[in-house]
């Protein structure tokens, strides 16, 4: 017999929101099953307007866009004590840069299966485990949104299809997590193999103990983690296409440090990452084929935030500040670049309501002539989060 019970939230539908990075606060109506199972509904809009120096790639007139950076329905539930899953729909930058009506698809669909806290699966297409940007919450950011590029593996984007175990020890401040997954596949791999991610964090203080992160926790918890990942697949590509020789073989490491520390005159939240991905300069061979740029990459972020103890009229106020530089292992050095961007959050009712605005100045070391893009520009944004 299916039972309906509205806006109850179960405990361990909000661990299950976490494991996808969408946050704890998505958590609709809920749908009871038996003495055991239920199911959770979800839904969660970003609306920005943004204006840039640059229309597109070959077009150097300004321009002023308003889409949806991310509209999602969420299921998610448990089955019983150790089975739950989650489902997400996205339609996301819908009417970006005039392209309107997005399909519908699911950016994450997985089971997990909790035997305890210190050993736990995940099974489907779900946020790959490599980079803490990447595992942070797009729905409870410090900044506007994680990195444009840098916070993605080249091949697995931000999620991929396969099963990872992981898990906590030592009261939850150290935690491992192992994934095998499909990474790069198809006709661009010289050998189809399995894509291995290893990450493992250590929390001084409060633990984070979930799958995702989160980019602030708006002064609730007292937070000092350091995390270290390895991602690797071999025969990834060729250097020489063309002729299908010089088998090349990915690997990437990343080590991130995040502090948040509340006090009576506010809440200071930093944090900083540095990432490494290689195929072993193959962008450079002489037919890279269709190796993404991004295949050869090193940068580093630094992220600070300051948010006002007490509330402005009827929010709260938090103020960031956000540096990006990313070195690109293409020989004619246009994509090398630095991103500055300083911006606030105006919680209205948490991450669950708020408005943000953000400004960004993109500097490259050498222009590109024709490429709009790849030369310097500004861009600022303004954007409205509601989850439900």
């Amino acid at each position: 017999m299916t039972k309906f019970k509205a806006f109850h939230v179960a405990p361990v539908a909000l661990a299950v929101a976490l494991g996808a990075g969408s946050g704890a606060l998505q958590a609709g109506p809920t749908f009871e099953y038996g003495d055991e199972g239920f199911v959770t509904l979800g839904y969660a809009v970003q609306m920005w307007a943004q204006a840039r120096d640059f229309t597109s790639n070959n077009d150097s007139g300004s321009s002023t866009d308003f889409f949806l950076r991310r509209n999602r329905i969420t299921l998610s539930g448990q089955y019983n004590d150790y089975i739950g899953f989650y489902a997400q729909l996205e339609a996301g930058s819908d009417s970006r840069a005039g392209q309107d009506n997005r399909s519908i698809y699911y950016r994450d669909a997985y089971v997990t299966f909790d035997w305890t806290d210190s050993m736990r699966f995940i099974l489907g297409r779900f946020k790959n485990t490599f980079s803490r940007e990447n595992l942070e919450a797009c729905l409870e950011p410090l900044t506007l949104d994680r990195a444009e590029v840098l916070a993605y593996t080249p091949f697995g984007g931000t999620r991929d299809t396969g099963v990872a175990m992981w898990g906590n020890l030592v009261d939850g401040q150290f935690q491992y997590r192992l994934m095998l997954s499909d990474g790069r596949e198809s006709d661009e791999v010289a050998k189809d193999s399995p894509r291995v991610t290893a990450r493992a964090h250590w929390s001084f203080w409060d633990p984070e103990f979930d799958y995702g992160y989160r980019g602030t926790y708006l002064g609730t918890r007292k937070v000092l983690t350091v995390g270290a990942a390895y991602d690797m697949q071999r025969d990834v590509t060729y250097a020489d296409w063309g002729n299908r020789q010089d088998i090349r073989d990915y690997d990437a490491w990343t080590a991130d440090v995040f502090m948040e520390y509340p006090t009576a005159s506010g809440t200071i939240t930093a944090s900083a990452a540095y990432m490494d991905y290689s195929t072993d300069n193959a962008i450079n061979g002489p037919d890279p084929g269709t190796l993404p740029v991004t295949s050869e990459l090193k940068g580093h972020y630094a992220k600070l935030g300051y948010l006002l103890p007490g509330k402005v009229g009827m929010g709260r106020l938090q103020f960031f500040l956000r540096h990006e530089d990313l070195d690109y292992g293409v020989a004619s050095g246009y994509y090398d670049n630095r991103w500055l961007s300083v911006g606030a959050n105006y919680y209205i009712h948490g991450q669950q309501l708020k408005v943000t605005f953000e400004y960004a100045t993109v500097d490259f070391d050498r222009q590109h002539p024709t490429i709009q893009s790849l030369r310097d520009y500004d861009q600022a944004t303004l954007g409205l989060q509601l989850i439900f």
